[in-house]
């Protein structure tokens, strides 16, 4: 069996490649492989299941690249939706269409696609519509087409589960609009991936949507008051507010939660709706397990298990906004023109350069910044008030790293873990492009490398760098600069001085050792 997942570095797509991997073949006895077409193959080179799968690069509206990506294929995953890009009903439209007639032309036997459950005879909110016209345009495509639709996905990194978190832990008093009483039916990521998995494998003569559910049909705030008890908080306190719109809501969800209003603006709308499943058939065909469909307290129980494990695989923040901008880099030799600002900044330390590397890599989420904590977080809640992304991001992994994954207000967008130079000296750095709100583009670069002639030791070098857009983008800068001092040159300090002392404990503790044999 031959798979092509698109939306392979998104949160399902993510978990989805290695469990069809781990699935085995299928009653033909045929081996397995798993291609994923993607825009940035670099976001897929540090995932655990990566040296398993076909990484092609394409892109979904270059017709092209998708029949070239469909060649050979027996099932293709469409799994991609556009969220905070304005015009994003024609963009999921044309990729629609051209995955449609790519698939037909090369021949592949099953689409499967994951959509969003919604009410009938209801005036469906943009985002909701757009994803019914896709799994429509799919369906009439020619292509035997499994439409999955799913209510709130509960999961450890999931975009709902995070609001449903954060509003939780976070107000123990509430202020709640008319959505919150509405009846959704939730349902487990695991219990997705299944239905997913099991879905390629239906008959051919198989071409509809199914609605996928969990075995619980509950309001959004029986949702938070059962959060809070698997959580082991007191139980919420909650007033309701009939005038709070979900536009005032999405706003809300941007302040005190890690999700962005971009992002929370669709999940909420989608809540306006009562979300219950109409039917069950996609049992008859994927019968539930013997222990039955993941309930809901089961479900939070396993996502704040991975969370506190800091195991958690994939995240709704991994996934990277089209409209945002990766080029020209920081690290290149020639400017695409135009007012570049620099701030660069160089430290020798006496820690090896992998102990240097460790601190640099563990950067951000918990750690924080190594400098000037309050302006850190000023400029954070400044970046949500205006609908931006701010530090509540954090981190998915406290050690590691990969490239594409969100971090706090940036993405990494290049990593190199010791990769030799044309001198084949070793070079680490980590490079992080900037998804706050600013008038401009904004790059940090951060390098270790050995110190020269082999004097032992390491050299610490810190870029940041920002394109300007615009007069404002000039004022932006300006008025930060007074700052850079405190704020870049604390880094530098502070990220090597603790790299250093981390050294010193290190060897201090390996001699009481040595004593006490």
């Amino acid at each position: 069996m031959r798979y092509l997942i698109t939306g392979a570095t998104g949160y399902i797509g993510g978990r989805l490649a290695p469990r069809l991997l781990d699935a085995g073949p299928g009653s033909g006895g045929e081996a397995v492989s798993v291609r994923c077409l993607v825009r940035s193959p670099d976001k897929l080179r540090d995932v655990p299941w990566a040296e398993r799968v076909e990484v092609v690069q394409g892109d979904l509206l270059d017709s092209d690249s998708v029949r070239r990506a469909c060649d050979d294929v027996d099932v293709l995953y469409f799994l991609v939706h556009s969220l905070s890009e304005s015009n994003f009903a024609a963009i999921d439209r044309k990729a629609a269409l051209i995955v449609a007639q790519s698939a037909r032309e090369a021949g592949v036997r099953r689409i499967v696609y994951l959509g969003g459950l919604h009410p009938e005879d209801s005036r469906l909110s943009e985002h909701l519509a757009s994803r019914t016209e896709v799994g429509d345009i799919l369906l009439r495509s020619g292509v035997p087409t499994v439409v999955l639709q799913a209510a709130v996905i509960l999961g450890s990194g999931s975009a709902s589960f995070e609001m449903l978190r954060y509003l939780t832990e976070r107000l123990p008093v509430m202020l709640t609009p008319r959505w919150v009483r509405n009846r959704i039916q939730p349902i487990a990521v695991r219990d997705v991936l299944r239905y997913l998995v099991g879905a390629a494998r239906l008959p051919a003569a198989v071409n509809r949507t199914f609605d996928i559910g969990g075995p619980e049909v509950l309001t959004y705030l029986e949702m938070m008051q059962r959060y809070a008890a698997v959580a082991g908080l007191p139980r919420r306190h909650v007033v309701g507010v009939p005038l709070l719109t979900p536009r005032l809501s999405a706003h809300w969800v941007n302040i005190v939660t890690p999700v962005p209003k971009g992002i929370a603006a669709p999940l909420i709308e989608s809540l306006v709706h009562e979300v219950v499943c109409r039917e069950q058939d996609i049992l008859e065909y994927i019968p539930d397990p013997p222990e039955g469909r993941i309930g809901y307290d089961r479900a939070v129980e396993l996502a704040l298990a991975r969370i506190s494990a800091g195991d958690v695989e994939t995240r709704w923040s991994g996934a990277t906004s089209a409209d945002v901008p990766s080029d020209p880099l920081p690290s290149d030799p020639q400017w695409s023109g135009g007012s570049v600002y620099l701030d660069e900044r160089e430290q020798p330390s006496a820690a090896p350069p992998e102990e240097l590397w460790q601190v640099v890599k563990g950067i951000g989420g918990e750690r924080g910044w190594y400098s000037f904590p309050l302006a850190w977080a000023v400029r954070g809640w400044m970046d949500r008030m205006v609908g931006g992304v701010g530090l509540r991001r954090g981190r998915r992994d406290p050690d590691q790293l990969h490239t594409g994954e969100a971090l706090d207000w940036w993405r990494v967008e290049h990593l190199e873990d010791g990769t030799p130079d044309g001198d084949g000296r070793r070079r680490w750095l980590l490079r992080l492009r900037a998804e706050m709100k600013v008038p401009g583009r904004a790059w940090l670069e951060l390098t270790v490398t050995p110190a020269p002639d082999g004097a032992g030791g390491s050299v610490y070098r810190q870029k940041a760098v920002f394109i300007p857009h615009g007069l404002a983008g000039h004022l932006y800068w300006w008025s930060v600069a007074p700052f850079h001092g405190i704020v870049f040159g604390g880094m530098v300090r502070n990220i090597t001085h603790t790299a250093e002392r981390a050294g010193r404990n290190a060897g201090a503790a390996g001699r009481r050792s040595a004593g006490a044999a």
